[in-house]
């Protein structure tokens, strides 16, 4: 009977455990401003605005000109990040495409670090900007099964020490351990919109939980 009872004592203190972990997850985004939020190269900071719960860069008929970041003031190490996304825009007037930064630093002006990738011929592909370039290729051949590419699609992000892991949809495109120990494990999270079309990125729903060292 004491056992029994220890039994349920422990699992009710593990299930508590799980609750408080769960309640530690942030919303990064409040839903109506850009507050804890500032672009790269301030001059950018008027190309991004709040619409409708979501955080928008680009109208889908301006051409975005150059490569632009919004990101968070506070930095994060091990962590799960999910979001709601949506890209539109017309390829003939260029490349249309987004991605989520992570782990990344902003340095002489520039956004460095990875990158979860958003867009045709990149959907869910790693990428280390400004820096490495492509670190691993999205896994397509499900992912294209669930992908809504006009529509709202979700991307979570969980990375715990070198390891990496990227999903859309719930589908993992990406499992990538990191080798290098001089690339920086901790960094910004940012948002991005890729210059050459007339694109238009939405996030919303932004959270993260963050990981005990």
């Amino acid at each position: 009977m004491r056992l029994k009872l220890l039994s349920l004592f422990l699992f009710f203190q593990m299930s508590q455990g799980i609750t408080q972990i769960k309640m530690h997850e942030v919303h990064l985004f409040n839903g109506y401003n850009l507050e804890g939020w500032q672009t790269v190269n301030p001059k950018f900071m008027e190309m991004w605005s709040v619409q409708d719960s979501s955080i928008v860069c680009g109208d889908g008929i301006a051409h975005i000109p150059k490569n632009t970041y919004l990101h968070t003031q506070k930095e994060y190490h091990n962590f799960e990040l999910t979001c709601l996304f949506k890209i539109t825009g017309d390829p003939s007037t260029g490349l249309i495409n987004s991605g989520i930064q992570y782990r990344s630093q902003v340095v002489d002006g520039k956004m460095i670090g990875y990158q979860a990738d958003i867009g045709d011929g990149y959907w869910g592909d790693l990428y280390d900007e400004h820096r490495r370039g492509l670190l691993a290729g999205g896994h397509r051949a499900v992912l294209n099964l669930v992908l809504n590419k006009n529509g709202w699609n979700t991307y979570r992000i969980k990375v715990i020490g070198p390891r990496h892991q990227l999903f859309i949809n719930g589908v993992k495109t990406v499992e990538y351990w990191e080798e290098n120990e001089e690339i920086p494990d901790t960094g910004v999270i940012s948002v991005q919109n890729h210059s050459g079309g007339n694109s238009k990125v939405e996030f919303r729903n932004i959270t993260v939980v963050e990981f005990p060292d």
